[in-house]
């Protein structure tokens, strides 16, 4: 089971991070059976890791801009659907 308190965290909370740190690589859990059955702790503990891997991954793609053709396509789909 992945640590709810990574090293990361523990180095942010005393101050020691860096400003970018480099982007970290994600290792393949083991996911229980998807049948809606609610494993308690073990899938609060895998939604924690995947939340935080794929912040980690893509929260720089999040935060560019959206390039002027699309928010065109956006707009036209807009007055078009009125």
């Amino acid at each position: 089971m992945m640590p709810l308190c990574t090293a990361r965290d523990r180095a942010s909370l005393e101050g020691n991070v860096d400003e970018k740190p480099a982007k970290p690589t994600m290792p393949s859990p083991i996911r229980p059976a998807m049948n809606g059955a609610d494993h308690g702790p073990q899938d609060a503990a895998f939604d924690l890791w995947l939340k935080r891997g794929l912040h980690a991954m893509f929260d720089d793609v999040a935060r560019e801009p959206l390039p002027p053709e699309l928010l065109a396509l956006i707009e036209t789909h807009r007055k078009n659907s009125r």
